[in-house]
């Protein structure tokens, strides 16, 4: 048996505007071996309706059995066509962008798809407005047409990352007769012409995969029929690598088994090791009646919060402090929070709550996800905020359905969550996140800081929005809607039976299931 493989993948965003170059049918696959390749992940999907999720476990299934217009090749920032023939901006205000759909697309079932499955999925996305579903990457989408095989996206102002954006899960195409207008999808069926067929389903157990050889796109090749099992906690998912359950795991392992793998790589595991841009946030409900609704009242945890203690604590060297919304590799990176709050202190904390009149110690909610590495970080950071007799600290575990329709409702004063971007580009982090209506549901907006996202919007020169970026987090510094906590590096494991698993983690959003084959 070989010694570990380790394998580091590096993205870097570029300048992101629409290619116009068409794909090709997917081939037969040369693979000896038939059984199917067993996937490994604790990332759950909430819904199998893209007008119903927000989430990297449903978007990582949308990505495999959905298709959407434009999508992006390994490694690379800039969208190229996949359901589409060409797409591009009509004229030079970027305020409309028009595609023309492939000739020959058909959905799994057989159906053939026009510009009005792709008007339809859109437009039913903005209208349903599921509390965790995506429409708030399109604030300034105001009107589809389909005219045949043309589709035209009417903007509101100029948006040079749209193209990114339907490159997305977002962006999935769905059977205008099977997906209702009004209201989301029940069951557990789905209809979409991307490169897998969904054959059997059971909602946080397994999901089994198979080739779709009806798809038409930018594949070039077949994809072998995978299983993906799902894990509610990343020490189970850890069980079942150590257990030869799984040929393959990605998101997430627990910290000590990472860490473990640093000092002692095991043998026969392939490891691939990524730049990731995923990010982790404390966010606070800022709604009337919530213990954070004063802005003192979130500046003191941002002056308090010790990353450096949670990052070699709970998380054992495996993440780095995060002092910045936007992530270190992503422009306009600062670090706002280091310049406004350099160290924890409970003498700025004290003299914040002070001027504003704030009695202490303020008893708040501090809601996480169901896993032993959150609880462990929920944990570090009720000690940081008790130990200085300013804060009282209740922390409550949900499972993650549960605690996303929780967060969303308002039922939390505080709760931390992942980010992990939707497409390559500093925008990801921003309008979803702090922009008005943005997907954390925690009632925050600011037109200063709603400003400054627009004007980042109209570059297609991206790097022309690098001040603007940086003004916005110095804002979301001062306003404090969320505290960043760390950023981490992302980890995939494979057998040395697996080829193609470091595509499962390339920076750009997409989970290509298909890449894997056996050697």
């Amino acid at each position: 048996m070989r010694s570990t493989v380790r394998l580091r993948v590096l993205v870097t965003c570029g300048v992101v505007l629409a290619a116009g170059i068409g794909g090709w049918q997917l081939l037969p696959s040369d693979d000896v071996r038939t059984d199917p390749i067993t996937v490994g992940t604790t990332d759950e999907v909430t819904s199998l309706d893209p007008a119903g999720a927000y989430d990297a476990g449903s978007w990582a299934m949308y990505s495999n059995v959905y298709q959407s217009l434009l999508t992006f090749k390994p490694g690379f920032t800039t969208p190229v066509p996949d359901a589409a023939e060409s797409c591009r901006f009509v004229g030079t205000r970027l305020t409309t962008y028009q595609c023309t759909l492939r000739d020959d697309l058909t959905f799994a079932n057989g159906r053939e798809i026009t510009g009005e499955d792709v008007r339809h999925s859109f437009e039913r996305m903005l209208a349903i407005k599921a509390d965790v579903g995506p429409q708030p990457l399109f604030p300034t989408l105001k009107k589809v047409v389909a005219d045949g095989r043309k589709v035209t996206f009417q903007l509101s102002g100029r948006d040079a990352t749209f193209p990114l954006k339907l490159a997305t899960g977002a962006g999935s195409i769905v059977d205008r007769t099977a997906y209702p207008a009004g209201a989301l999808r029940g069951g557990d069926a789905v209809d979409g012409s991307g490169p897998y067929v969904l054959k059997d389903y059971r909602p946080g157990v397994s999901a089994r995969l198979e080739p779709n050889p009806r798809y038409r796109g930018a594949l070039g090749k077949a994809g072998r029929t995978v299983v993906v099992k799902y894990f509610k906690e990343s020490g189970q998912l850890a069980d079942a690598w150590k257990n030869k359950q799984v040929e393959v795991t990605h998101r997430q392992m627990p910290p000590d088994f990472i860490k473990a793998l640093e000092e002692g790589p095991q043998q026969g595991t392939r490891i691939t090791e990524a730049e990731s841009a995923e990010t982790r946030n404390l966010n606070f409900n800022v709604r009337p009646g919530s213990a954070m609704a004063k802005k003192a009242v979130r500046q003191a945890v941002a002056a308090l919060v010790d990353r450096p203690a949670i990052t070699t604590g709970p998380y054992k060297g495996t993440v780095e402090p995060l002092y910045s919304l936007i992530p270190r590799g992503f422009l306009g990176h600062s670090t706002a929070f280091y310049d406004r709050y350099p160290e924890p202190s409970a003498a700025v904390a004290k003299k914040l709550l002070g001027d504003a009149d704030v009695d202490t110690p303020v008893k708040f909610t501090l809601g996480h996800r169901e896993d032993a590495a959150y609880a462990a970080e929920a944990a570090e950071l009720k000690r940081q905020l008790e130990e200085t007799g300013l804060f009282e600290v209740e922390v409550r575990s949900v499972e993650w359905q549960s605690f996303q329709k929780k967060y969303a409702a308002g039922e939390f004063d505080a709760y931390t969550v992942g980010w992990v971007p939707d497409f390559p580009d500093s925008d990801s982090f921003t309008a979803p996140l702090v922009g008005k209506d943005n997907t954390l549901h925690n009632g925050f907006s600011s037109p200063v800081i709603d400003a400054l996202i627009t004007a980042t919007q109209q570059y297609g020169d991206r790097a022309r929005a690098t001040a603007d970026f940086k003004a916005v987090q110095a804002e979301v510094a001062k306003e404090v809607p969320l505290v960043p906590l760390w950023q981490k590096k992302d980890y995939v494991l494979s057998t040395e039976a697996v080829a193609g698993s470091q595509y499962l983690s390339d920076g750009t959003g997409i989970w290509r299931l298909w890449e894997l084959s056996w050697i």
